[in-house]
């Protein structure tokens, strides 16, 4: 029998969810706990975890001694983070049996970190760093969950999750493969694995860079067809606003898959941009979830349209302005796009277009390639670049179309400098640049302004 993507025959497990959990979730042998308690409620569940908190930083810093042949400062710091997991092994198990296999793990991963220290260091090296976090978390937890008595079974991402060769979720390759794993268990009703992690086309260990844990829960979801993704972190949902400038913010109740992409990409840290993709396209529900405040409603993201204008405002800092002035554009055709093809050549997206007769402006948020883009743009005219800028979204439903709303965002920043302003590109948001030393005053006088009622 299929239900929702899974074949089993126990006719009790029907519920079938992905929950994804992040690090602060998991950072701590209470945390763990606690997160055991919710994802053993009766359904079948599917749970992604994250790397305890702090760990994949650690192990980035690790990475760049090893870039630096530095294996001193490279030891010290597995040291620490050795003594960091063997703190939690104490804390997290009861039994001398399980205390000696967590020690045993946490010995085997440092160990297997250590090993690099003496070799050839490459960036293949350094993804296989970074994948031991998530490695660690989930087999903390399958070892609790054993311990516990409670079912479960520990599923590699290794075995299931890889990448085309432009660096996409194989889904084919997933789908396959990961329901084949589950058939093989068709009586356990939780099983555990890795986010973020991934194998790449050549089956070379990689990863779906930061925030990837997120994507690894909707791509599974999607995979399984599954009732809804659940993403479990620190806060109870989407808010009107960031809640950390703004004061008297409140979780949305509800969100469109368009409305939290751009919430997403324009600056709302509770969800990666790329996590709604798969699941808008299953048309699978996420639900945004609360592990301090399990019984909070949270934030319902799906296909639903609701007519509301506007449901909340995001702020994306760390812009950069890019400004091409040149009376060679005026009535020439083909400008446009060799400005295009210069950004498309350094992989640097762009994140905002304004345009006149005699210039353009752009922005990104990757500088990495700041200097050989201005150099190209040197050959078409003059070229101004404005650091430290944040890009502020109004986002709501058919908001190009909701008589009133701009009047009113304007209005609400009148006594802000506006660097660019993008309307009626989509439906679903409003976008201006400000200076970064304005930002928490537009938030706060768009909340005003927007939210008074």
């Amino acid at each position: 029998m299929k239900v929702s993507g899974f074949f089993f025959n126990n006719l009790k497990l029907l519920t079938v969810y992905v929950l994804k959990f992040g690090g602060t979730s998991v950072g701590s042998a209470e945390r763990i706990k606690e997160v055991a308690k919710l994802i053993n409620d009766g359904n079948r569940n599917f749970v992604v975890l994250s790397a305890m908190s702090g760990t994949t930083n650690a192990l980035v810093e690790i990475s760049e001694y090893l870039y630096k042949k530095d294996s001193e400062g490279a030891n010290k710091k597995i040291s620490a983070l050795e003594a960091k997991f063997l703190v939690t092994v104490e804390e997290l198990f009861n039994t001398e049996e399980y205390k000696k296999k967590g020690a045993e793990l946490v010995k085997n991963h440092i160990n297997h970190i250590r090993s690099f220290t003496l070799d050839m260091f490459t960036q293949y090296e350094e993804k296989e760093i970074l994948a031991q976090g998530e490695m660690v978390s989930t087999a903390f937890m399958q070892y609790h969950l054993e311990e516990s008595g409670i079912k479960s079974v520990l599923l590699s991402a290794l075995d299931f999750m890889r990448t085309t060769k432009f660096g996409e979720p194989d889904d084919n390759y997933i789908k396959e493969n990961l329901t084949k794993l589950i058939n093989e268990h068709t009586d356990v009703p939780l099983f555990i694995t890795q986010g973020y992690i991934c194998r790449n086309a050549n089956g070379m260990i990689d990863n779906l860079k930061r925030g990837g844990s997120d994507y690894s829960a909707s791509i599974i979801g999607a995979a399984l067809m599954v009732k809804e993704i659940q993403i479990w972190t620190d806060i109870d949902g989407v808010h009107t606003n960031d809640p950390r400038v703004v004061e008297d913010t409140h979780a949305i109740a509800e969100l469109s898959f368009d409305e939290a992409a751009e919430l997403a990409y324009f600056g709302a840290k509770i969800l990666h941009p790329t996590c709604v993709l798969p699941a808008k396209r299953e048309n699978i529900p996420v639900r945004i979830k609360n592990t301090l405040d399990p019984e909070a409603y949270g934030t319902l993201i799906s296909g639903n349209q609701k007519k509301e204008t506007v449901k909340a405002i995001a702020a994306k800092d760390g812009i950069t302005a890019i400004k091409i002035k040149s009376g060679r554009m005026l009535m020439a055709h083909g400008f446009l796009r060799k400005v295009f093809e210069i950004f498309e050549t350094y992989k640097t997206s762009i994140d905002m277009i304004t345009t006149s007769e005699v210039g353009v402006s752009v922005t990104i948020d990757d500088t990495s390639r700041l200097m050989e883009i201005v150099e190209d743009l040197g050959n078409y005219g003059t070229v101004t670049v404005d650091t430290d800028q944040v890009i502020v979204c109004i986002v709501g439903d058919l908001i190009a179309e909701s008589k009133g709303v701009a009047a009113k965002v304007f209005k609400a920043l009148e006594n802000i400098p506006l660097r660019m302003i993008s309307y009626g590109g989509s439906n679903h948001n409003i976008s201006m640049l400000v200076n970064a030393k304005d930002k928490k005053e537009a938030l706060v006088a768009l909340s005003k302004g927007l939210f008074n009622d």
